[in-house]
């Protein structure tokens, strides 16, 4: 999978939405202790640098050498390049003994895991008690009703090119295995109960379709011979958007998952 997020690093630093600055502080409030955090997965560091405010260190791994290289500089992130699969052997010498991570998050990747074998590794370094793990995707923008008519139909040409072992993202997390005790307000945020809040980004069409680029399907159609954003379906977006340099407010859905490891 490592190649795949390689080759659109620029992309996904460009076009990709922020995650709101309250989420972190939301994640903060729920560890006991503010000392280390990992963050998997972490690509170009947009989360890491932000969990870097509330935790005196972050420990940012990710499987892509071009997405660490695009990264944001912090003096509270470190970076790492790991393996697909760490021994726990590896995860020990990255991350430091068990029950030694305040905080565990994943944003917009977990559903490319080995599941078993990552929330094992988690429920091993996360500090018991008072450790947290949070995973979160977004999913479904919002504009208009015919620029959202045509997103619909781009995911649909683009979901048998997703590489993905089942649409967790599209589901909205709620099916995504998650072993672990729901910890955010009102018993949400567990296994099959996601927790679901709104980002915004204003975007023109061009940074629109950036996101859309910046997909693994794009990269992996293109390499099998299909344009997913070929000229006819530029076309359409084109249409749909109306006046191609009008900004328009993108919305996100945000699903989240965060808890315990069981007693």
């Amino acid at each position: 999978m490592a190649g795949l997020f390689d080759k659109q690093a620029k992309e996904y630093l460009k076009y990709r939405p922020t995650y709101p600055a309250s989420w972190f502080s939301e994640l903060a409030s729920l560890t006991a202790n503010h000392q280390l955090a990992w963050d998997v997965g972490a690509g170009n560091g947009q989360a890491s640098v932000s969990i870097a405010e509330h935790y005196d260190r972050v420990i940012a791994t990710d499987i892509s050498k071009q997405q660490l290289e695009l990264a944001r500089k912090h003096p509270k992130v470190t970076y790492v390049l790991t393996p697909p699969v760490m021994t726990d052997e590896e995860l020990t010498s990255i991350v430091g003994e068990g029950g030694s991570v305040d905080l565990v998050t994943v944003a917009t990747a977990v559903h490319w895991f080995d599941l078993e074998t990552f929330y094992s590794q988690v429920k091993r370094v996360l500090r018991k008690p008072g450790g947290v793990i949070a995973v979160w995707s977004y999913v479904s923008s919002s504009i208009s009703s015919a620029v959202d008519e045509m997103y619909r139909d781009f995911i649909e040409s683009a979901l048998p090119y997703a590489n993905l072992k089942r649409p967790y993202t599209l589901e909205g997390y709620r099916t995504l295995p998650f072993p672990f005790e729901p910890v955010l307000e009102s018993g949400k945020g567990g296994e099959g109960n996601p927790v679901e809040t709104e980002m915004e980004k204003d975007v023109t069409l061009d940074e629109y379709l950036g996101l859309f680029k910046s997909s693994a399907a794009v990269t992996t159609a293109r390499e099998k011979g299909v344009e997913l954003l070929n000229e006819s379906v530029l076309r359409r977006f084109r249409d749909a958007w109306g006046d191609e340099n009008k900004t328009y407010t993108c919305k996100y859905r945000l699903h989240a998952l965060a808890g315990r490891c069981p007693y």
